[in-house]
């Protein structure tokens, strides 16, 4: 049972919070928090863009990894969404049993 968290970002908070909800209610997350708007400075198409965006930490199992990619990418209006995967490899052994009692 390894955990993972996912890390994307949405262009506005309401995005975020219906890619969030989409995600718990389908239990491919057992929590996803909806973070404080940020700015983003990143190259795309050989331009520096900078734009605000809200990121999204997601908690899930690594066997549901490949699910909240595609949800993400179903429900996301980038071209080239920010998807990023971080397997914990450490954490408090209770709120890992957490996180796979919240996902199916």
């Amino acid at each position: 049972m390894e955990a993972t968290l996912v890390i994307t970002n949405l262009p506005d908070r309401e995005q975020a919070r219906i890619l969030a909800r989409k995600l718990v209610d389908a239990r491919l997350a057992a929590c996803v928090n909806v973070m404080a708007e940020c700015e983003s400075v990143y190259v795309w198409e050989g331009k520096t863009e900078t734009v605000r965006e809200v990121p999204l930490l997601i908690k899930t199992l690594t066997q549901h990894y490949r699910k909240v990619e595609a949800m993400i990418r179903q429900n996301h209006p980038y071209e080239l969404p920010e998807i990023i995967a971080v397997s914990l490899s450490n954490g408090l052994p209770e709120y890992i049993r957490w996180i796979a009692s919240g996902t199916v």
